[in-house]
């Protein structure tokens, strides 16, 4: 491979190397083959271009084309990722790895279009909450809003996912509107700028929407203000040097961090030898301490077993591991591949000695282990390496210590009260996961363990063929964990997007409030619609437009007919008797669902148009019971508009069933499909 100067984007512009550039070295061969560096980068310009260039340009898209526009990066990236796979090779990493960290990063960014279009507004504004009243009669109310920060998100990635890492940050970044300046870690940051690259020469992307920097950032950090975020993964003490900089605590930058964490895995006390459970046991901790050769934030560093299995358990992970194929990751029988540097291992290596003072190694010697592939060196290449501690309550570095890399120690524990316990020793983690097919176990750690961990992931035989792992972080839960863990979180579906918007308390009467978040309020003016509202197509119908019906009586024979032929003969609904000893009823009421029934014969227009589907209902409520005799109305408003595809928009109607005496009886949110054009 030849020795390729790995370049930064910077406020429009590739800039290449100069003589501060540092060196790269392939992790199979150990041979140069690339620099990345460049002191002359102006960073105020790059942030300049962000919060000028770029942040409007994506502040003037609604969240539905943000989330197109991701969409369409990651259709691009997919059609483009074989050449990410070739390039990746050279960071250590096997195909398999590849799916991980190209194709997982990809499919991230679908998921994040996907819920951008599902749960976010198809407009500029997010109601955080419902509405709050805040008076009496209702004409001064309060709301939660996010809108978009005015600054720029600078990520700070770690080495060990060059694609994922970025894009799992990137997609809540670009979906809230907020452009972003990436800053891989040195070592393998050819992938990323190639992966940077496709997306810029894509042009699905705003001007100014995202800039690379390959080496040193210089004092960027320096230049944020508050509408800025700063989002890090990497070492607790590269998060604490950085959060803790004078200026961006004074000018109270935003800090998300994923850092260290020492993740365990508990087999269940009944998890015995010869169980679906110990078998899946055995292989997730194989799986989680070979993938990436073990350089995964959410790897198994800690195994714990029930004392009278511990011996079983090293075992068979002994055996388990023996069958590991380390070498050469080119290679289709790799199943594991290099660390990412010589200088790596060296890290790796000092950590695992200090964990050996406390431990036991029982299996991997990494001064004699087969390699294959004939041109695999040895420099960044370890063994899979595992300790047994069986003191773990006095071996306090095997909790505190994280050797980045396929090292993992197993542990005993008495009762699930100890494993609790030894599980809370990691002082915060990403991930914990507990291998059960007892619910009471399970619920057992979460009350004791999950204030410590960001996730905690239970498998069994019921749900191991489709359980995504141990290790797998998914967009749609959040990333991150306390204490050492960082005490951060990313991704999380609309979770993750909301660290890159503002919280704001809006107040004001309903009109205001219904113009803002573009969602119908309550006490709001209502618009009388030119024709009935089921004849109008999607684009026609208008937040607030209203139908008022007229009224319908309700008679006895009405809910015996309704009872006998539904087959519900509730007694509230037929013993007169029965239904006045009910606190709630005054005697024999009608059924609610009756009610329901004859609203929609009230405001349905039964003629073929616009109105395709009736996809359900929301936020039911019986609010005062209906007796033969009484009348009810309805009251059926537009309250918001979301478009589904290129046919078609959902439409929530807001009804209000009232009495004669305008009484409130029943509410509800009416849901349906209604199509951009008349069909007829």
């Amino acid at each position: 491979m030849s020795v390729q100067a790995v370049h930064s984007f910077a406020a429009g512009q590739w800039m290449g190397t100069d003589s501060s550039a540092r060196e790269i070295h392939s992790a199979i061969t150990g041979e140069l083959i690339g620099c990345a560096g460049n002191s002359a980068l102006d960073v105020e310009s790059m942030l300049g271009h962000a919060r000028e260039v770029g942040g409007p340009r994506l502040r003037a898209l609604g969240f539905h084309d943000r989330a197109r526009m991701i969409k369409s990066l990651a259709l691009h990236l997919g059609e483009h990722k074989q050449a990410l796979y070739e390039l990746s090779f050279a960071t250590g990493a096997t195909q398999k790895d590849h799916l991980i960290d190209i194709d997982g990063g990809i499919g991230t960014l679908f998921v994040f279009a996907s819920k951008g279009r599902r749960e976010l507004p198809d407009g500029k504004v997010y109601l955080d909450g419902d509405i709050e009243q805040l008076s009496r009669g209702g004409s001064f109310l309060g709301q939660h809003v996010c809108t978009p920060l005015h600054g720029v998100a600078v990520h700070i990635n770690a080495f060990n996912f060059p694609v994922w890492g970025m894009l799992e940050k990137l997609a809540p970044t670009l979906l809230a509107g907020v452009p972003a300046i990436v800053k891989p870690a040195t070592s393998t940051c050819y992938v990323t700028e190639l992966c940077v690259k496709l997306m810029l020469d894509s042009g699905i992307l705003p001007e100014g929407a995202l800039q690379l920097v390959s080496g040193s950032m210089g004092s960027m950090l320096d230049h944020l203000d508050s509408q800025d975020v700063v989002s890090f993964t990497g070492s607790a003490a590269t998060a604490l040097t950085l959060r803790s900089s004078p200026h961006l605590l004074k000018k109270s930058v935003r800090f998300i961090a994923e850092q260290d964490s020492l993740n365990a895995s508990v087999l269940g006390p009944d998890a015995v030898p010869g169980t679906p459970e110990f078998e899946l046991f055995i292989k997730e901790v194989t799986q989680e301490m070979t993938t990436k050769a073990g350089q995964k934030c959410t790897a198994i560093r800690r195994v714990f077993a029930p004392e009278a299995h511990t011996s079983a358990v090293i075992d068979a992970l002994k055996l388990s591991l023996a069958s590991i194929t380390v070498g050469d990751p080119r290679e289709k029988n790799t199943q594991m591949g290099a660390l990412v540097s010589a200088a790596h291992k060296q890290d790796v290596l000092q950590q695992a000695a200090l964990i050996g003072a406390h431990a036991e190694r029982v299996f991997g010697n990494p001064d004699t282990f087969t390699l294959h592939g004939k041109h695999a060196q040895r420099d960044a290449f370890l063994p899979p390496m595992l300790f047994h501690c069986d003191s773990p309550d006095t071996a306090g570095p095997v909790h505190d210590i994280e050797a980045f890399g396929p090292v993992s120690t197993v542990m005993p524990y008495r009762d699930l009260d100890h494993a609790i316990t030894l599980l809370n020793r990691g002082q915060g983690s990403l991930v914990a996961s507990v291998i059960t097919h007892d619910a009471d176990v399970a619920r057992e750690v979460v009350l004791g363990a999950a204030a410590f961990h960001g996730r905690l992931y239970f498998n069994n035989r019921e749900s191991m063929q489709e359980s995504t792992g141990h290790g797998a972080p998914l967009p749609h839960l959040v990333h991150g964990g306390p204490g050492r863990a960082g005490g951060g979180e990313e991704m999380g579906g609309v979770r993750g997007v909301m660290h890159y918007m503002q919280r704001t308390a809006i107040q004001g009467s309903p009109d205001v409030l219904s113009f803002i978040g573009k969602r119908w309020v309550p006490g709001s003016v209502e618009r009388q619609p030119p024709a009935h509202p089921f004849t109008c197509t999607y684009h026609e119908l208008e937040i607030g437009d209203t139908l008022n019906t007229p009224s319908r009586l309700i008679s006895t024979e009405d809910i015996e007919h309704f009872a006998e032929f539904t087959g519900d003969t509730f007694y509230a609904h037929m013993d007169e008797e029965a239904a006045a000893r009910n606190p709630f009823f005054p005697g024999r009421v009608a059924h609610g669902y009756l009610l329901l029934s004859f609203a929609a014969g009230l405001f349905v227009e039964p003629d073929e148009g616009p109105v395709l589907a009736n996809t359900g209902l929301d936020k039911l409520n019986f609010m005062k019971p209906v007796e033969a005799g009484d009348s009810i109305k309805v009251r059926l408003t537009v309250k918001h508009k979301t478009p589904r595809n290129d046919e078609y928009g959902e439409v929530r109607w807001h009804v209000t069933l009232t009495n004669q005496d305008d009484e409130p009886v029943a509410e509800y949110e009416l849901l349906t499909m209604n199509a951009f054009e008349h069909r007829l």
